[in-house]
C-alpha cells in the first residue's frame, strides 16, 4: 500500500510518499519512496499582512496540481494534507483552501497547533530509544514550535508556542512568547533527569548534515552554540556560498539554532539527536492508523 501526505507549512511545503509494509510477523514498515520540497514562504506574506498574496495563491496551487500528478504517477492508495502556522493565521485561508480542492481534488486540512505537536509524537521515534530516558522533542518551523515531552514510554506533555524562524526574521515574536515558553519547559519537564532532546525539523537536519557526525550520534548544545555564532557573524550571502545553503535555508537558519539552544538551556538538556523525521511523517503514521480503525 502506499500513502502519501503533504505538509503546507510557514516556510516551505512537502509532499512525501512511503510504501507501507504489513509482514506477517513483526512491525509494520515505512518505507520512504519520495520526498518533494517546494519554498513556498507563506510565511513572509501572512506575518506582514495578515492574508496570502495572490501570488502566493498560485504557487501553493501549481504545487498541488504538481502534487496530485505526482500521486497518481506513484499509484497512490491514499492521502492526507495539512496546513500550519502561516495558514492557521491566514484570513483567507478558507479561499486558499476551497481553490485548492476545486482545482485538484486535494482537501487540505488548517491543523491546530496542539495537533501539529501530537503529529510528531507520532512518527514513535523514541519508543525505540532507551526506556530509561526521557524525550522531548523539539519540531522548529517558520511560524511555530511545537514541544512533545515522552517519559516513561508515555506522552506526558504538548504545546505548540508561535515562536518560529520566520516570525523572528519579521520581529513579531513577543518577549511574553519566549516567557511563556520558558514557564511551560521549567513547569513540565525541567528537574527531570536523562533527558535528552529530538530535534525535527529542515534547519536541525541541515546542521547535523553539516556537523559530519554519523547517524545516531546526538549534537551537543555547545556545538549549536558554535554554528550560531558562526552564522550570525556571516552575511546571508556568505552563508549560502560557504556554507552551500539555499537562500531559503540560510536566513531562517540563524533563529531556528536559537530556539533549540534557548528550549535546550531551559530544560537543562545537553544532548539534541537528529532523526531523519518530520510533520510529514507523523502525518503517514496518523493516516495509517486512522485506516485501521
Amino acid at each position: 500500500m502506499r500513502l502519501a501526505a503533504i505538509d503546507i507549512g510557514t516556510n516551505a511545503c512537502r509532499l512525501l510518499i512511503s510504501e507501507v509494509i504489513t509482514p506477517l510477523k513483526g512491525d509494520t514498515i515505512f518505507n520512504k519512496l519520495n520526498l518533494i520540497r517546494v519554498p513556498l514562504r507563506l510565511g513572509f506574506d501572512v506575518f506582514e499582512t495578515g492574508e496570502i498574496s495572490k501570488s502566493k495563491n498560485e504557487m501553493i496551487l501549481q504545487t498541488m496540481k504538481a502534487y496530485a500528478h505526482l500521486m497518481k504517477a506513484y499509484k497512490v492508495d491514499n492521502s492526507i494534507a495539512v496546513a500550519t502556522s502561516a495558514m492557521r493565521d491566514a484570513k483567507n485561508q478558507k479561499e486558499v483552501v476551497r481553490k485548492v480542492f476545486l482545482e485538484t481534488g486535494i482537501n487540505i486540512e488548517v491543523i491546530s497547533g496542539d495537533f501539529e505537536a501530537s503529529l510528531i509524537y507520532e512518527s514513535h521515534i523514541a519508543e525505540n530509544l532507551n526506556e530509561n530516558n526521557n524525550y522531548l522533542y523539539v519540531d522548529v518551523g517558520g511560524g511555530s514550535t511545537e514541544l512533545t515531552f515522552f517519559s516513561n514510554n508515555e506522552l506526558v506533555y504538548k504545546n505548540s508556542f508561535n515562536i518560529g524562524t520566520i516570525r523572528l526574521l519579521k520581529g513579531i515574536v513577543e518577549e511574553s512568547a519566549w516567557e511563556n515558553m520558558k514557564a511551560a519547559i521549567r513547569e513540565n519537564i525541567k528537574g527531570l533527569k536523562d533527558i535528552i532532546a529530538i530535534g525535527t525539523g529542515g534547519n536541525i537536519n541541515k546542521v547535523f548534515s553539516l556537523s559530519k557526525k554519523k547517524e545516531g550520534k546526538p549534537l551537543h548544545i555547545d556545538l549549536l552554540r558554535d554554528y550560531h555564532k558562526e552564522f550570525s557573524s556571516c552575511s546571508l550571502e556568505d552563508r549560502i556560498t560557504l556554507f552551500n545553503l539555499r537562500e531559503d535555508r540560510a536566513d531562517v537558519i540563524v533563529p531556528a539554532l536559537l530556539i533549540y539552544i534557548q528550549v535546550m538551556k531551559w530544560a537543562g538538556i545537553e544532548e539534541l539527536l537528529v532523526p531523519k523525521i518530520g510533520l510529514a511523517d507523523g502525518l503517514i503514521q496518523h493516516l495509517y492508523a486512522e485506516m485501521q480503525t
